[in-house]
């Protein structure tokens, strides 16, 4: 329904998995060196802004599961906005708002759009992301 807001649960971030998925997927010094990072315009380490999307991904994933909802997909992102630095330590809960739902014309699916945002321990969004997901449509109701 269109202005539901759904919890998506917590997350914490570590130094081991920023410096870990850093290394693997966005080896910039300031995700990936502590050293580096402090003399960095971040003053520090933080997680690099796809590991912030992965984690939400995750927590959308989990909370799909819980509601047991039939997601099928996306079609893509709207808009992708890195907004404030996450860093070891923080504590991150996604929160998702429905924007706009409507069914396809050819297939047995309807789409909802979504933003979907993380918000640190000081209620500060961190990112947000608002795109598209496919979800299986149940069978009408019998008259």
């Amino acid at each position: 329904m269109v202005g539901e807001v759904i919890d998506l649960g917590a997350c914490a971030i570590t130094e081991a998995d920023v410096l870990a998925f850093a290394r693997k997927y966005d080896p910039q010094p300031f995700h990936t060196d502590p050293e580096a990072a402090r003399r960095s315009l971040f003053g520090g380490l933080i997680a690099s802004g796809w590991h912030t999307c992965a984690l939400l991904m995750r927590l959308s994933v989990e909370a799909n599961h819980r509601e047991g909802a039939a997601a099928t997909g996306s079609p893509g992102l709207d808009s992708c906005r890195w907004l404030k630095p996450v860093r070891p330590g923080d504590v991150l809960t996604g929160r998702t708002e429905v924007l706009e739902t409507w069914p396809s014309r050819s297939k047995p699916i309807g789409f909802i759009r979504r933003r979907n945002d993380l918000i640190n321990q000081h209620g500060e969004v961190v990112v947000s992301v608002v795109g598209i997901t496919m979800y299986q449509r149940r069978p009408a109701a019998a008259a």
